[in-house]
């Protein structure tokens, strides 16, 4: 398995690009502004996207996405999020004021995007990869998603905050090969933290010791202007896990 990091930081500009993780070469996990990395060829490639949560940050490049490669789509792009995010996408971006409903383009019998609703729990497969919905704690509501083929298993958190949850998930798989999780603030923001409901290194690292496996921890979201000082922070506060801070552009190779 091949995740590309077609985007990772907590905000934009700079040559900085919101999330959006690609899985081999036809799974997106959310598609923020990193989705703008992707090739016309390679969107055409993209056939599934996975979405934690409706956050501008986490969506903004699946409508432009879709109209740039509406003439050259012979099948939908489908669409999988909890049915909160799903009504979010219906009643405030595909509307026909903010963006062109694409799931009723060119027909409604054969549009160029399609909604699934998963439920936390639940397990889609996508020709051998095996995706799972979990919830987690968010201002909005959010999941992670753990996704495993016959060789690995990797999970990313999307956004969230202290819980019990996404560990709980993941401690109930005999191995985990990969975290992506967010931190998008410093210590001394730990009360914007609990408020937006986003780990600091702290808060990462009490929760981290909740995790069972030892797998490597990749840091995403990371505030812009202060992400050097995170990773310091993260690195002193997270103890027994190899941590690595994730740039736009990455691979990581199971």
């Amino acid at each position: 398995m091949r995740i590309r990091i077609l985007g990772c930081s907590g905000g934009f500009g700079g040559g900085r690009r919101t999330t959006c993780l690609q899985v081999d070469g036809d799974i997106l996990i959310d598609a923020g502004t990193g989705a703008g990395a992707l090739g016309l060829q390679e969107m055409r490639q993209i056939r599934h996207i996975f979405i934690t949560h409706s956050h501008l940050d986490h969506i903004a490049g699946i409508p432009l996405m879709v109209d740039s490669i509406f003439f050259e789509s012979q099948e939908p792009v489908i669409v999988h999020a909890s049915l909160d995010t799903i009504d979010a996408l219906k009643k405030h971006i595909f509307n026909w004021k903010i963006w062109p409903d694409f799931t009723r383009l060119p027909s409604a019998d054969m549009p160029v995007l399609r909604y699934e609703v998963m439920r936390a729990g639940e397990t889609v497969e996508v020709e051998g990869r095996k995706i799972e919905m979990i919830p987690v704690n968010h201002v909005v509501p959010g999941v992670g998603y753990l996704v495993e083929d016959a060789r690995s298993k990797f999970a990313f958190s999307g956004d969230t905050t202290s819980n019990d949850s996404l560990w709980s998930a993941l401690n109930a798989r005999d191995a985990l090969h990969a975290l992506v999780v967010e931190c998008a603030f410093g210590n001394g923001d730990i009360d914007m933290c609990r408020k937006a409901y986003h780990y600091c290194p702290e808060l990462l690292a009490a929760d981290l010791e909740k995790l069972r496996h030892r797998s490597r921890i990749y840091l995403s979201h990371l505030k812009p202007g202060a992400e050097e000082s995170i990773f310091d922070e993260c690195r002193t506060a997270i103890r027994g896990f190899q941590v690595i801070r994730l740039f736009d552009g990455d691979t990581i190779q199971l």
